[in-house]
């Protein structure tokens, strides 16, 4: 997406509220739609699908905005001074994201620990990095491993850990159709990578 300097909120903190669109691209991906809907059978000049190519358009747009977003500057806008070394916990953080493979949603909750080193973050910074590599094409693992090393490699930790969990739509609505399966992800560093770091915060999780 172009000039997104003017379709920001927030920008100079790396994170963004997309409320406008790039059009020259909503205009190719509606065409491209338009052409789609044709191939399954519809009908894209019937009244109730006139203005879906757009809106979808629009609405690929907004879901793979994470591209656009630089999560360890999201970090840096709010990074603090403080010798706490104690574990860090912001769970229960809802993730919505889109499987690579099937371009359908998987979402579920993310929690997210680290040890300070010198440096603290705001609690919100957090949130908002796991909804900026949420919102690309993924797949849960790298996402799991993304979010991690973000926070490893900016705040310089004494360790990170991060967990999953998540529906996929592409295992409930297609495939082998099992309705209440949940896929669940894991990555440490440092710190929690001893067992006993490892199984306080499984346990804080619950």
């Amino acid at each position: 997406m172009d000039d997104q300097a003017d379709i920001a909120e927030g920008a100079d903190f790396g994170y963004q509220k997309l409320d406008k669109y790039n059009e020259g691209s909503v205009e190719r991906i509606a065409a491209s739609f338009r052409a789609i809907l044709g191939e399954i059978g519809e009908d894209p000049r019937r009244e109730g699908l006139l203005k879906t190519p757009e809106r979808f358009a629009k609405a690929l747009q907004y879901l793979t905005h994470g591209h656009d977003l630089d999560p360890a500057r999201i970090l840096r806008s709010a990074m603090f001074r403080e010798e706490y070394q104690q574990m860090v916990i912001v769970r229960d953080i809802e993730i919505y994201s889109m499987c690579e493979h099937h371009v359908l949603p998987f979402f579920g909750k993310a929690h997210v620990a680290y040890i300070p080193n010198g440096h603290i973050v705001g609690l919100s910074k957090i949130a908002r990095v796991v909804d900026a590599f949420a919102r690309r094409l993924q797949v849960q693992e790298r996402l799991t491993t993304e979010i991690r090393d973000c926070i490893q490699d900016t705040l310089q930790p004494l360790g990170v850990a991060v967990v999953i969990e998540a529906q996929h739509l592409c295992m409930i609505m297609r495939g082998v159709q099992k309705q209440h399966s949940i896929a669940a992800t894991s990555a440490f560093t440092g710190e929690f990578e001893h067992e006993k770091t490892r199984a306080e915060f499984m346990r804080l999780i619950g």
